[in-house]
């Protein structure tokens, strides 16, 4: 693996564990429905899906 992935993916993780992180959290921590699911639900689903699609293309680099 090149250097320059392992870097992305090393950033990709600090940035996960920010977002993942208790008061980045608590900021979405809301009653509000968004698409009927509590706020909270809808954050995390869209920060897993987003980070799944960025390793994803990272990896799919690496192969070529």
């Amino acid at each position: 693996m090149k250097k320059r992935h392992k870097q992305k993916l090393v950033i990709l993780s600090i940035t996960l564990f920010v977002m993942f992180n208790a008061p980045v959290l608590l900021l979405f921590n809301k009653t509000e429905p968004i698409w009927g699911l509590p706020m909270i639900y809808t954050y995390l689903f869209m920060v897993w899906f987003a980070s799944s699609i960025a390793s994803f293309l990272i990896f799919r680099k690496y192969n070529e």
